[in-house]
C-alpha cells in the first residue's frame, strides 16, 4: 500500500451543510446588525465531526455544482418551511416567511448531489426538500393540539416525545431497529410521497417520519437526531457512505489514468 493510499483510507471525508441566510440582528454590534450572515446551529457540525466526517458549511455564494463536486456527502439542515408553490400549493396562515434563496440553492445542490450519488442526509425542513425535489407534496400543518403533537415546542429540544417505528430493511431500521423514540420540532411533515422514493417510518398518528430513495444513497428523517444525546448512527452512516463513495470515485479515476 503506497502512503497515498493510506492517507486517502484514513481520511475525514467532507461533508457539506447547508444553512440559512439572514440579517446579524441584535447578537452583533449596531453598525453591523443588517449585515447578513450564514449559520447553522453546531449541533449538525458537531454531529458530522463526531462521526468521522470533516464538515462545512455551504455558502449560498457557491455554484451548486462546482461546490458538490468538492464534497464526499451532503447534510440539508433543518429550518423554516419550503415555499409551498414548489408542490403546487399556496401559504397558508401557519406558513413561515419564505426564503426563495435558500429554496432554489438547496434543491440546486439536492440535483447535483443526486446525478454524483453523493450520499445525503434531510433532517426535518431537508427531510421535506427530498420529498419536494422528488415531485411530492407535504402536510401544510400539523396542530399542536393534536396526534401526537408534533409543532409542540415546550420541551427541551432533545426530548424523546414519541415513537416512530421502522420499516424493515430501511436504513433507519438496521441503525435503531423496529422502534425509537424521537424529538419532534416540526409543524409540517411528508404528504404525498415524491417519485423513487420510499417511506420507511412513521409516528403512532400516522405522520411520515423518515423516507429514503430506492436507487439512491439519500435519506431523511423529521426528527432532529443531531440535538439527541450521544453520537446518533445516522451521522456514521452518512460519514461512512461518503468515505465509500469517495474511494470507489478514486478507483474509477485510478483505472481511467492506467487505461
Amino acid at each position: 500500500m503506497t502512503q497515498r493510499d493510506v492517507d486517502h483510507d484514513t481520511h475525514r471525508p467532507v461533508i457539506g451543510i447547508t444553512g440559512r441566510r439572514q440579517p446579524a440582528g441584535p447578537l452583533a454590534v449596531p453598525v453591523v446588525r443588517d449585515a447578513l450572515v450564514e449559520t447553522f446551529f453546531v449541533d449538525y457540525s458537531a454531529a458530522v465531526a463526531a462521526a468521522g466526517g470533516l464538515p462545512v458549511l455551504l455558502t449560498m455564494e457557491c455554484d451548486p455544482v462546482e461546490v458538490t463536486a468538492r464534497i464526499d456527502g451532503l447534510v440539508l439542515s433543518g429550518g423554516a418551511d419550503v415555499d409551498p408553490r414548489r408542490y403546487g400549493a399556496t401559504p397558508g396562515p401557519h406558513a413561515t416567511p419564505a426564503e426563495p434563496l435558500r429554496d432554489e440553492f438547496e434543491h440546486a445542490v439536492l440535483d447535483a448531489a443526486w446525478l454524483r450519488g453523493i450520499p445525503v442526509l434531510g433532517i426535518c425542513r431537508g427531510n421535506q426538500v427530498i420529498n419536494i425535489h422528488r415531485g411530492g407534496t407535504l402536510v401544510a400543518h400539523l396542530p399542536a393540539d393534536s396526534g401526537e403533537s408534533h409543532s409542540f415546542l415546550g420541551y427541551p429540544r432533545n426530548h424523546r416525545s414519541h415513537p416512530v417505528e421502522f420499516v424493515d430493511g430501511s436504513v433507519p431500521h438496521a441503525l435503531y431497529g423496529r422502534r425509537l423514540r424521537v424529538n419532534s420540532l416540526h409543524h409540517q411533515a411528508v404528504d404525498e410521497v415524491g417519485t423513487g422514493l420510499a417511506v420507511t417510518g412513521r409516528a403512532p398518528d400516522g405522520v411520515v417520519e423518515s423516507i429514503e430513495a430506492l436507487d439512491a444513497p439519500v435519506v431523511g428523517v423529521q426528527w432532529h437526531p443531531e440535538m439527541l444525546d450521544g453520537t446518533d448512527p445516522l451521522f456514521g452512516w452518512l460519514v461512512d457512505s461518503a468515505r465509500q463513495h469517495s474511494t470507489t470515485n478514486r478507483k474509477q479515476e485510478e483505472d481511467v489514468v492506467i487505461a
